[in-house]
């Protein structure tokens, strides 16, 4: 009998610890659940990359512009949950006009969505790649981050006393006495130059004017010294009041926020074919078809880099 009682009280105590493992096991069960229900709901930090030439690199190649990010942008503000934006931004600059309008899109849907909007510099933000920076309610960068060069710019070639020297003859023939300005195949002219400056100066001015007012009272020195397109590294451009602080993206967004929040990266998504045709061509560089077009886009994108002595 004392035998059989002990047997059922091994029995009854091996089916009560068999129930208590199913109840620890849905309690995790329902742990787990309830954390993963939890995270999300997490608010969300949505990161977008600014990088690049922008405007036009090439013939055949297009750089930043409002038509490559926009629909990147729209998608951004329309994230649930969403706690702010951050812009990392490495761009040399490019087109004044495609600069205004991204920085411009990113402003209004901010507004619009009562978001913040932190830009962070990474290698550089100069002349357009600042522009895209102000887009920013505070703007961080590295110590080595080269920021500034807020000017515009002009460059060509002449090539009039080399075509002579090979006993060649340059016709032009226009209606409208200005139409042919700036020709590289004919000698410079004052009145060419005159208007080349003018819209230069317009350009600057209401590059100037952006500045100022994303900026606020935070910049320490005079005009000249700000927007005679001299670039600076990132201490220095936090002294003049271009950058709010050195900080990087990643360490601001875990001390502002915490650990409470989701990092979203917005970023273009590519087609199966389009990943597999990438992949493929990796190791062979790039098809033939499409090597001219991505030499002319690196010797573009180095003649603004090199600028800022980057490479």
């Amino acid at each position: 009998m004392a035998q059989v009682k002990n047997r059922n009280n091994r029995s009854l105590t091996g089916a009560t610890e068999e129930l208590d493992v199913r109840k620890i096991g849905k309690i995790e069960q329902l742990v787990s659940l309830l954390s993963f229900g939890l995270s999300g709901s997490k608010p969300v930090i949505a990161v977008l990359r600014l990088e690049g030439v922008v405007g036009r690199v090439s013939s055949m190649k297009s750089g930043l512009s409002l038509c490559s990010v926009n629909k990147l942008i729209e998608k951004m503000f329309k994230i649930e949950r969403l706690k702010a934006v951050c812009l990392a931004i490495n761009s040399p600059g490019g087109s004044p006009v495609q600069s205004e309008l991204i920085a411009a899109r990113i402003i209004d849907l901010a507004k619009e969505k009562d978001i913040p909007v932190y830009s962070f510099v990474e290698d550089v933000a100069a002349s357009g790649g600042y522009w895209l920076a102000c887009a920013g309610d505070k703007i961080f960068a590295s110590k080595s981050s080269i920021v500034g060069s807020i000017g515009v710019i002009s460059s060509g070639f002449g090539f009039h006393d080399a075509i002579a020297k090979l006993g060649i003859q340059r016709r032009v023939y226009t209606q409208g006495k200005t139409k042919s300005v700036l020709d590289p195949f004919q000698p410079e002219k004052e009145a060419d130059v005159k208007i080349i400056k003018k819209i230069q100066k317009e350009i600057h001015e209401h590059f100037i004017e952006t500045v100022k007012k994303r900026r606020g009272g935070k910049i320490t020195q005079s005009d000249d010294i700000i927007f005679n397109g001299e670039f600076w590294s990132g201490q220095t451009a936090v002294d003049y009041g271009l950058v709010d602080g050195l900080e990087n993206m990643h360490s601001f967004i875990k001390n502002k926020y915490g650990d409470e929040v989701k990092i979203e990266y917005i970023e273009q998504k590519q087609s199966w074919f389009k990943k597999r045709f990438m992949s493929s061509a990796t190791d062979t560089k790039m098809l033939t078809d499409s090597m001219v077009d991505s030499v002319a886009e690196e010797l573009e994108t180095r003649l603004f880099k090199n600028r800022f002595n980057l490479f």
